[in-house]
């Protein structure tokens, strides 16, 4: 019986079990309850071996080469420890082994079920993995690997040292793939990773894998598949090849803080490599130009002509009667930027291609500027722990959040990433709330002269009226004009300060630096003749990997290294990004959108300027109302001057809360500048102000550690961007309007004006 037993164990049918593990019932008379016990339960085992054989044996079959691969790892599992057991038990048997044959002649049944009661639950695991894999249709390497590595999560060593294998060995197999994708840039026909259009497949990737590994494995394969497919003489190294796959041989997918690492380095070198031979210096400073003209309104006339041509689509939306023409869509707004670039200097520009803008909250029918001050309230009642809005600028235009944004592509998307756009978007919404803001009050100053000039062919050197109101008019006349007067000073004031202090000089900045590294050294030695030979500025230290100088041969950017001493300073792909987050990073300390107290009171004001606009648009775009409008349609009924008297409130009002706004705008900047500076914070342009997420920390705390200064450069740029508040703070007081007088005093508010 012993040896029909192993038998069993082995794999073969015998006439003890007819049916599954159940001792055939002419056999049952003739044991002691404790032994059929014992035969059946390594029947039990051994019909679970039968069936994890035999169903493997079916699965092999299958066109999936996952599901091969665990199928061929369980056959090896169980040939070098299940088979290997009952042939060593034989043998141990035969051999009369003390610790298994009692007495030299007889074998205890418990003996043997001890033997294997190790393999109880692995068994039993094994048949539950394999019938599950057989329900299956179209098994997928992302589900399998984590269906593995999840049942491998058990307090049984055997089970989760199986398991452990079963999905080494199916990891092995996705790696095969990942390898060709990452290192050849190949695509596989049967069970791809990727599609065509170089995005993951439903099931392809395991969920131990990041999302910053499954965006770098994207970036490394489609970069090195482009460069494949433009068959140039350009061609990754061999040995940096070999590093790679090396590299991504010794690491499980699994092994997540690993094979994280293995990732970004080989994104690093690839990124590097691609600066330094397929992305040209001319693609960056186009680039560089290109954000500057339109995200930065560098480009005077076509923003003005963008903020012109959108006032006239709404206009256009609201003369039209309700319907489906009466809404605003995308389409609407990115055909208004291609008519207002027609007859500016973006006409003929490639980059405005690129250009579109996003309604995140759909299409919408357009409002007209409100008269209230509901937002203004919600905006002044933020507390100051509260995080800022994103939409305090972006509901500008429409009042909806209305989004610019760029469409990078390959190989910019090398150095401009999705964080960096929405960092662009951001300043592209508040310079433009800017403009129109400043737009309109001047267009409201034009309208005021216009009305004053035809009312003074009637009056004379007065304002006209009865004797009772003439005073009355003459006051509220002066305190508008005062309004008006105050409103373009500060937007004057706020509009010369971040295009000529801050996006000018950091545009030029940039510019210096990406010469003076060699980035763009070629292009400027032909415009110029002569190589620039001045010394970085920017202290940025030279992170080139070490096989650039040991792998790859004289690349373009070698012809534009430096000469003499300075010749180090190349300007690598890791050098140029983080010149780009320093310069992102310097525009938004400099435009004030690091301080959520000093933006919260910023888009107030600017509400606020939109609320006296629009009010001097309802009465006809003049301050004082027709002389003889008041009483000419009830006669005596109603009181000559209540129309003065109600305007002259509505002003009144206006005034206090603009220059209530004023003093907290100039207070806020004072405490600002005297705030002192946080050694431990950290600043990311990719981070300050994206549209998703947004910073509460203050203009003055730039940070001074070591990192940080590898970035912005020495102490005395740090500095220098601290220093932007400080030339707004005397451009504010240069006439001593805050030092010397008291603005917004309610006793004294005509007279200030």
């Amino acid at each position: 019986m012993i040896a029909e037993i192993l038998l069993v164990l082995a794999g073969h049918p015998s006439s003890l079990f007819p049916k599954n593990h159940t001792v055939h019932p002419s056999f049952s008379p003739l044991l002691h309850p404790g032994e059929q016990q014992c035969i059946e339960s390594l029947g039990q085992i051994a019909f679970r071996y039968r069936t994890v054989k035999n169903t493997c044996a079916q699965l092999q079959l299958s066109s999936s080469r996952y599901v091969s691969a665990v199928c061929a790892a369980i056959n090896h599992i169980l040939k070098d420890e299940y088979e290997a057991l009952v042939i060593s038990t034989e043998e141990r048997i035969l051999r009369r082994d003390a610790d298994l044959v009692a007495s030299g002649s007889f074998v205890p049944l418990s003996s043997i079920r001890a033997t294997f009661a190790e393999w109880d639950a692995p068994l039993a695991a094994l048949v539950s993995l394999v019938e599950d894999l057989e329900a299956r249709e179209g098994v997928q390497p992302g589900p399998l690997i984590d269906l593995l590595l999840e049942r491998a999560k058990t307090g049984v060593h055997r089970i989760a040292n199986i398991f452990t294998q079963l999905s080494h060995a199916v990891e092995r197999v996705w790696r095969v793939q990942l390898i060709a994708f990452v290192v050849h840039g190949s695509i596989s026909t049967a069970e791809p990773l990727v599609s065509d259009s170089y995005t993951f497949l439903d099931g392809s990737l395991p969920s131990c894998i990041t999302p910053q590994a499954r965006d770098s494995i994207l970036y490394v394969g489609r970069a090195i598949s482009t460069v494949r497919a433009a068959k140039s003489q350009k061609r990754l190294p061999t040995d940096l090849a070999i590093e790679h796959a090396k590299a991504l041989e010794d690491v499980m997918p699994d092994d997540q803080p690993n094979f994280d690492r293995v990732i970004s380095h080989i994104r690093t070198n690839v990124s590097e490599w691609l600066w330094m031979n397929v992305l040209t210096s001319q693609a960056v400073e186009e680039a560089v130009d290109s954000f500057a003209n339109y995200f930065l309104l560098r480009n005077g006339e076509f923003s003005l002509a963008l903020i012109r041509e959108i006032e006239r689509l709404k206009i256009s939306r609201l003369t039209v009667r309700s319907g489906a023409t009466s809404m605003i869509r995308e389409q609407d707004l990115n055909l208004a930027l291609l008519r207002a670039s027609l007859g500016t200097t973006a006409q003929q520009d490639p980059a405005l291609s690129h250009l579109r803008f996003l309604l995140p909250t759909g299409p919408l029918r357009p409002l007209l500027p409100s008269l209230g001050g509901g937002v203004l309230a919600n905006s002044l009642s933020r507390s100051i722990g509260k995080q800022l809005d994103s939409s305090l600028f972006t509901s500008t235009f429409l009042g909806t959040p209305l989004i610019l944004t760029y469409t990078v592509t390959w190989p910019l998307d090398l150095f401009v990433h999705p964080a960096e756009l929405s960092s662009y978007s951001v300043l592209f919404s508040y310079l433009s709330a800017l403009r129109k803001t400043h737009n309109s009050i001047h267009t409201c100053w034009s309208s005021l002269s216009n009305t004053q000039r035809a009312r003074r062919r009637w009056t004379g050197l007065g304002e006209g009226g009865t004797a009772g109101d003439l005073e009355a008019r003459k006051e509220l006349l002066r305190c508008g004009w005062g309004v008006v007067r105050d409103m373009s000073w500060f937007l004057d004031t706020i509009m010369g300060y971040v295009m000529i202090d801050v996006v000018d000089v950091e545009y030029r900045r940039l510019k210096k630096q990406l010469r003076s590294h060699g980035g763009l050294e070629e292009e400027h030695t032909k415009k110029s003749g002569s190589m620039s030979t001045e010394p970085s500025s920017t202290g940025v230290p030279n992170l080139s990997s070490t096989y650039s100088r040991n792998s790859i041969a004289a690349s373009r950017s070698a012809a534009s290294h430096l000469g003499g001493a300075t010749s180090s300073l190349r300007l690598d792909f890791t050098t140029l990004r983080q010149m780009h987050a320093t310069y992102l990073d310097r525009l938004l300390t400099g435009c004030l959108l690091t301080n959520p107290e000093v933006t919260v009171t910023l888009a107030s004001t600017f509400e606020v300027c939109e609320r006296f606009v629009a009010q001097v648009e309802r009465w006809g775009g003049d301050i004082l109302p027709a002389l003889l409008f008041e009483g000419s349609l009830k006669g005596d009924e109603e009181e000559v001057g209540v129309l003065v008297t109600e305007r002259r409130a509505v002003v009144v009002e206006i005034n206090e809360i603009f220059h209530d706004l004023l003093i907290s705008f100039y207070e806020q900047l004072s405490s600002a500048t005297f705030q002192r500076p946080l050694a431990s914070s950290s600043v990311d342009a990719s981070k300050s102000m994206a549209l998703g997420g947004h910073t509460t920390f203050n203009m003055s705390r730039i940070p001074m550690n070591s990192t940080s200064k590898a970035r912005m450069g020495d102490k005395a740029d740090i500095v220098d961007v601290r220093r932007h508040v400080e030339r707004l703070m005397l451009r504010l007081d240069f006439n001593g309007g805050f030092s010397k007088f008291s603005w917004g005093r309610k006793d004294n508010i005509l007279g200030d004006l």
